[in-house]
């Protein structure tokens, strides 16, 4: 399902809401996203009894955090030129605590996400030299997938939370989440485009999708590769969140990739793909 681009004010932009079906519904993505845009000196708070990952993407902001009315705070100063260049910093933190932005910068914008989770965790912010960034497909599929993955936090680093938390580089031209794969657990893309006019597609299944700069789809149970037109780098925040007795992980059996393409991943068959290579 895609969510596209709306013109965005300041404070708070939801773009996809846990209440906006019942919980146990497959359409809900059982998670709250939305982008947050400050004007210089102006703030925001975020309360909600939610577990909550902040995410800047533009901009110098304040960020601080405490527990409940008397707890101890925390603040840092954090600023992000390029979401395309610069690796991410994130404060994710528990239901009970309180996260209070602040822009510095003419205008900031922040990337929200929450769920439910009753767990009681402290909060960490993670800096851009923790996040596991990674060059995925190097060397393989004739560098038609190249691409950079960024992990922010998962079930290895974040084992008490309920949401995984990413960022995807798609180099022009290219695909990523290949070769095809799924899981059951809901899924959240948000995409930019470097130029801003640029555009992509995004499969679901058997249906395909025209995602432009600002344009949000939910996954919910299918297979979803992703290109980039040619001349435009994609950039998309990747967020799951993990089903009750079901996490999404690679020790738990995801993601499942789809039989019938898996092939071209290994290293072997590269001789098969045309142009076909000696040896």
């Amino acid at each position: 399902m895609i969510l596209p681009a709306k013109p965005m004010c300041p404070g708070m932009n939801w773009v996809v809401r846990i209440d906006e079906l019942p919980w146990d519904d497959p359409r809900n993505a059982k998670m709250d996203f939305g982008i947050i845009v400050l004007g210089k000196n102006q703030a925001f708070a975020i309360d909600q009894a939610l577990e909550k990952a902040v995410l800047p993407l533009d901009g110098e902001i304040s960020l601080s955090w405490k527990e409940g009315e008397t707890g101890t705070g925390s603040e840092k100063k954090i600023k992000r030129a390029s979401i395309f260049d610069e690796d991410p910093h994130c404060l994710h933190a528990p239901a009970g605590v309180t996260v209070s932005i602040t822009s510095i910068s003419e205008r900031s914008e922040v990337a929200v996400f929450m769920t439910r989770n009753e767990a009681h965790f402290p909060p960490k912010l993670y800096l851009p030299s923790e996040c596991r960034s990674e060059l995925r497909g190097k060397g393989s599929m004739r560098e038609t997938s190249t691409r950079v993955v960024r992990t922010i936090f998962d079930i290895e680093n974040a084992p008490h939370a309920k949401l995984v938390l990413g960022e995807v580089i798609n180099y022009p031209g290219k695909w990523s989440s290949y070769s095809p794969h799924r899981h059951p657990q809901p899924e959240i893309y948000h995409y930019r485009f470097l130029p801003e006019n640029g555009f992509g597609a995004c499969f679901l299944g058997d249906d395909v999708v025209k995602v432009g700069h600002g344009d949000t789809v939910k996954i919910l149970g299918v297979t979803h590769p992703q290109t980039s037109a040619p001349g435009y780098a994609m950039f998309y925040i990747w967020a799951i969140r993990h089903l009750d007795g079901n996490p999404y992980g690679s020790k738990f059996g995801t993601p499942i990739f789809d039989p019938e393409h898996v092939w071209v991943m290994k290293a072997e068959n590269e001789k098969k793909i045309w142009p076909q290579t000696e040896g």
